[in-house]
């Protein structure tokens, strides 16, 4: 292992890294098909994950035609698509609806989901764009 990489020193954690960021590519996955599960987020943790883990992991997924652009951007500059910003506030939007019109739920609950998403889409809106 070379002195300064990012990979764990243990053999469990890099096992634990690994095995995290095998799952995190799944739920990616499972996002692409889904509309109301996000992608690229768990394949930022999963990059994140490969990179203490597994060097050529981590490059086939940076490296990837489609995949590869969004990760490198937010490793370079912090920046989200604008489409997955786009997909991210649509998303928030019906998820929000949904759960207003699953029922009553009282207003400390709703507004506790409502501040929740509403920081989590501020993140979103508030980081550099990406074409």
């Amino acid at each position: 292992m070379r002195e300064g990489s990012g990979l764990a020193r243990s053999k469990l954690a890099r096992g634990v890294y690994l095995g995290c960021g095998v799952c995190f590519v799944a739920l990616g996955a499972v996002g692409v098909v889904l509309p109301v599960l996000p992608t690229t987020p768990f394949l930022i943790l999963a990059a994140a994950c490969f990179a203490r883990s597994s060097e050529k992991l981590e490059r086939r997924l940076l490296d990837h035609p489609r995949l590869g652009p969004p990760l490198r951007a937010w490793r370079e500059h912090g920046a989200i698509p604008r489409r997955a910003k786009v997909l991210a506030l649509a998303g928030c939007a019906l998820g929000f609806a949904l759960f207003l019109l699953g029922g009553p739920h009282g207003w400390p609950l709703t507004a506790a989901v409502a501040l929740l998403m509403l920081g989590g889409m501020t993140f979103v809106l508030t980081r550099p764009s990406h074409p």
